[in-house]
């Protein structure tokens, strides 16, 4: 016994030591300093390996979320574009599953500062994560990719990136850092009485090279998730081309989005999309929706008829699709009833867009709509008593009801966005909406744009969520069936 407690003496002064020699000024290759960030229990220490070009570094506290973090940070001042990738690992698998090792970008050494960084957890999440300005509260967004090996975050002007190995891993935030701010290395224990370990190794830190004026940046559509309650975002599924307007299967567990001309499908949970087969409508633009029952899919195509867009439904798992809609003009489908029975379309009669209703298996038209300027995006609510959309009568895009027959038209916003595609919860509680800036025509794509819900019993508007996208990001419903959840995509664009 007396051995073991000399030993166990010698081990305590040895880690003592090698403590103390980690909080003097020892280099730290690529960074400047360390620092505990936020309110520890444990002081951090790091130690950077030159020979194997490894940094070691010991984080303690309760968390980094919220408002406020805690945990050790080895930072260098910088400021402009950055680039920085590492190779990460636990030293273990113990502790919090939440325990976290990050490559991070902050204004300040503030417990409260505006931040970006990606972080991997110890039960292997990895995620991009920000707050936005000091003080409020952090959101994430989720990869699809678990516990992989390396990982990088870009800072391109005020946008920040997720890399996974060499990849773009999709989704990105917008957060202004000012002047000079701190990029480094962190760990947080997740446990304010622990003390966690993280290697970070071949890790690469530069400036990225200015784009050249005349270069032409890559599109890359993320299709993601986000959970009402939390904001927090998921990504599904990425890809370098341009990909619109995900719906939701009745079943919760697929989602259908349109890319290339096709639509395709592919798990919530991510994996390989596959494309369903429409026969000869090989234009399919982002106009589309399941039926209620989830049998059948209401696409609107341009390959026939001189390519104007026309509305046809097909089988859910594919077939040959039946022409709906019979005017020489184009029609634009948006949205299907609850009982199956009929569709709602947008359609271009006489050069004036409106909102028109026709039998879900084709016959007569019926106009709902008669004002002046566009008229767009008609979507049933679920119990079937209204139908919503957005209209630009009364000088801005705004969101309006009528019922089902198209009288008692009403507008429901009024406020200082342009506002587009409204889509009632299945519940038939809230409205979500895509809000342009007030000074954006149209709904064009690759614009900063914000998701706002509505709840319907008191009008009350709030933001879910910010991001780059706008055509193409929720054109069509997209509400997972139990009303948790909402499907969008956003788009990033990298030189």
């Amino acid at each position: 016994m007396a051995a073991m407690k000399r030993m166990l003496s010698a081990c305590s002064l040895a880690a003592l030591a090698v403590t103390a020699l980690w909080g003097q000024s020892a280099p730290l290759g690529l960074f400047e300093e360390r620092s505990d960030v936020g309110i520890v229990l444990h002081a951090g220490a790091a130690q950077y390996d030159a020979a194997r070009q490894t940094y070691t570094i010991t984080g303690s506290g309760d968390n980094m979320w919220a408002a406020a973090d805690a945990f050790q940070f080895v930072w260098k001042k910088m400021s402009g574009d950055v680039n920085l990738s590492a190779d990460i690992a636990f030293a273990d698998s113990a502790g919090d599953p939440h325990k976290k090792a990050v490559l991070m970008i902050r204004q300040s050494l503030d417990a409260d500062s505006a931040y970006v960084d990606v972080a991997l957890h110890n039960a292997g999440l990895t995620s991009l994560q920000a707050r936005e300005t000091k003080g409020v509260a952090t959101h994430e967004i989720q990869s699809f990719v678990s516990a992989p090996r390396r990982m990088g975050i870009l800072k391109r002007g005020d946008t920040f990136y997720i890399f996974v190995g060499d990849q773009m891993a999709g989704g990105s935030f917008k957060v202004p850092l000012t002047g000079t701010f701190y990029v480094g290395l962190g760990v947080c224990a997740h446990n304010k009485d622990a003390s966690e370990i993280a290697a970070f190794s071949n890790v690469s830190l530069s400036t990225p090279p200015a784009v050249p004026a005349n270069s032409k940046p890559t599109l890359y559509s993320t299709v993601e998730t986000i959970t009402v309650s939390s904001t927090d975002r998921r990504v599904t599924y990425v890809a370098p081309e341009r990909l619109e307007a995900p719906n939701w299967t009745p079943d919760g567990k697929s989602l259908l989005f349109n890319g290339n001309g096709h639509i395709l499908r592919v798990s919530v949970d991510g994996g390989k999309p596959e494309t369903i087969d429409t026969g000869f409508a090989n234009r399919v633009n982002n106009d589309h929706g399941i039926s209620p029952d989830g049998t059948m899919l209401a696409i609107s195509d341009q390959s026939q008829d001189q390519r104007k867009s026309i509305v046809y439904t097909v089988p859910i798992g594919g077939g040959t699709p039946k022409r709906i809609t019979q005017s020489p003009s184009a029609s634009y489908f948006h949205g299907w009833s609850p009982d199956g029975k009929t569709l709602a379309f947008v359609g271009d009669r006489n050069g004036n867009l409106d909102i028109y209703s026709i039998p879900a298996g084709g016959g007569e038209e019926t106009r709902l709509t008669t004002a002046e300027g566009l008229d767009d995006g008609p979507e049933y609510s679920p119990d079937g008593q209204y139908i919503y959309f957005n209209s630009e009568r009364t000088g801005s895009m705004q969101i309006w009801r009528m019922k089902p027959d198209g009288s008692g038209q009403e507008q429901i916003t009024s406020d200082g966005f342009n506002n587009w595609f409204p889509h009632v919860s299945p519940n038939g509680r809230q409205i979500v909406f895509l809000s342009y800036e007030k000074d954006v025509t149209g709904h064009p794509a690759d614009k900063d744009v914000t998701l706002r819900i509505m709840n319907v019993a008191d009008r009350k508007i709030i933001v879910l969520t910010k991001l780059f996208g706008g055509q193409g990001t929720i054109n069509v419903p997209s509400w997972s069936p139990d009303s948790r959840r909402l499907a969008f995509v956003s788009y990033q664009n990298l030189p």
